[in-house]
């Protein structure tokens, strides 16, 4: 038996236990990748869902306290009293912490939506709390623009988590189920 008919069955099992262990190192890689994507996900997930529930928390406590200045109207008043105020900062300071997780999880356009987010939610609160600004603008119109922004936000949100499609179809609220215009108090 000549040297080559010795050395070619060996050279085919090395080759063969090295093409096994490098494709076997591959689908290890590719399933720590998986596992790892999908822990980001819930952890990208959480500080999303956590950040624009706490904002929308704030800005109905900020409606309410604009519905009691008269800027706008609102089921419910909320005069802006010193336990108020001081449950306002607290939640504000919810908000930024999770901003903070935001900025570490989030992707850069879910993160640009979310500080313009921040703006006109700030906006709201100067307007309803009467702190005067270089341009002055009505509620409904800072309103209008904190929705828009939240609606943004949202999307971004899902396009970062790879949700597809729109959040929803546009849905006209029935004329019947809307509330009647509430008669002056000064009558």
């Amino acid at each position: 038996m000549s040297l080559t008919d010795r050395i070619l069955p060996l050279a085919g099992v090395a080759l063969g236990a090295l093409m096994s262990y490098l494709v076997s190192s591959l689908n290890e890689r590719a399933r720590w990748r998986r596992a790892q994507s999908v822990r980001w996900d819930e952890h990208r997930l959480t500080a999303y869902a956590e950040y624009a529930h706490s904002v929308k928390e704030l800005a109905a406590r900020y409606h309410m306290i604009a519905s009691a200045r008269g800027l706008t109207s609102g089921p419910v008043r909320l005069e802006p009293t010193p336990d108020v105020l001081r449950e306002l900062g607290e939640l504000e300071s919810r908000r930024s912490a999770l901003s903070e997780t935001l900025g570490l999880l989030g992707d850069t356009e879910a993160n640009t939506a979310s500080k313009t987010l921040d703006h006109c939610l700030w906006r709201l609160e100067c307007l309803a709390r009467g702190v005067t600004t270089e341009v002055e603008q009505n509620w409904d119109q800072a309103y209008m623009e904190f929705r828009e922004a939240r609606s943004r936000y949202v999307e971004r949100a899902r396009a970062g988590l790879g949700v597809p499609g729109a959040v929803a179809r546009d849905v006209t609220w029935p004329a019947a189920w809307r509330p009647a215009a509430r008669a002056s108090s000064s009558s």
